[in-house]
């Protein structure tokens, strides 16, 4: 299965940072620590060339801290620098700016030895939706500077932003690319919100968390859901709607509502600390 779309405003954010690359001294690529390579936009990748960049695994707050470990180990092994966050913690955030300072430096350091006036150092901020760019930029700048929402592609056009006296930020819009020629991808990000519930049927996203938690954490399936297998969809279903009261007049489960729980229980960390893919994997 191949899932594909390409909105008209995604193909126009693209151009726009391909074109402002050349302003920017790195880049802050944030990706979701539940998911994070699948939440890495790949149609960047070219138009990113060789310009240094920094990791940021949003939302560590509801990923398994093992394995966000493993993550930052790995990307630092391609060379490149990555910490883990949750945008609301000061402390967190600080990592972000320490971080983005080091990298910086370097080309400061050779606009120094040209006898050019130092200046603070650009760097552009790129994501895919609601991976939680806008929330972290206000932090960054200590005031409310970009919209923030739980739906996707809230940020709509390109700013720029001053984080202290430390660097310049250019925000970009949340891009998708094109389409997910593995059809896991999809399902991750659909499971943790990135991509809106209507791409997907919501049955089948829920179908994939449960199987999932089944093979990687069968303690919180038996915990949160009271079932030790999913063998069979539909009774584990139906045993969930039983349980959380997705009843239908006559006794019928309703189905999207056991998807709904599933899928809200995931998001909002209800299921405990749960990454969906692993570096190894």
């Amino acid at each position: 299965m191949t899932i594909q779309w390409f909105p008209g405003h995604m193909a126009k954010a693209k151009r726009e940072v391909a074109e402002k690359l050349k302003l920017v001294d790195f880049v802050i690529e944030l990706v979701d620590a539940r998911a994070p390579l699948s939440s890495q936009n790949p149609m960047l990748h070219n138009t990113l060339q060789e310009k240094p960049k920094m990791m940021v695994l949003m939302k560590k707050d509801l990923a398994d801290p093992q394995i966000t470990s493993q993550w930052i180990e790995h990307f630092k092994e391609e060379g490149i620098p990555a910490v883990a966050i949750e945008a609301n913690q000061k402390q967190d955030v600080q990592k972000v700016v320490q971080q983005a300072k080091e990298l910086g430096k370097e080309k400061m350091d050779k606009l120094k030895a040209k006898g050019i006036r130092p200046r603070a150092s650009r760097a552009m901020i790129i994501g895919i939706p609601n991976v939680g760019k806008s929330t972290l930029i206000n932090r960054l700048a200590n005031k409310k500077m970009a919209k923030t929402g739980d739906k996707p592609g809230v940020t709509t056009k390109q700013q720029w932003i001053k984080v202290k006296k430390e660097f310049e930020l250019l925000d970009t819009p949340g891009i998708l690319w094109p389409k997910f020629e593995e059809e896991e991808v999809g399902y991750r990000l659909a499971a943790i919100g990135t991509i809106k519930d209507q791409i997907l049927p919501k049955e089948d996203v829920a179908a994939y968390v449960l199987h999932f938690l089944h093979q990687h954490y069968p303690d919180r399936l038996e915990e949160r859901f009271g079932l030790e297998n999913v063998d069979d969809m539909m009774e584990a279903f139906e045993a969930i709607g039983k349980k959380r009261g997705c009843l239908e007049s006559g006794g019928r489960i309703n189905f999207e509502k056991v998807s709904d729980i599933i899928l809200q229980d995931l998001r909002t960390g209800k299921l405990g600390m749960i990454t969906l893919e692993h570096p190894d994997s």
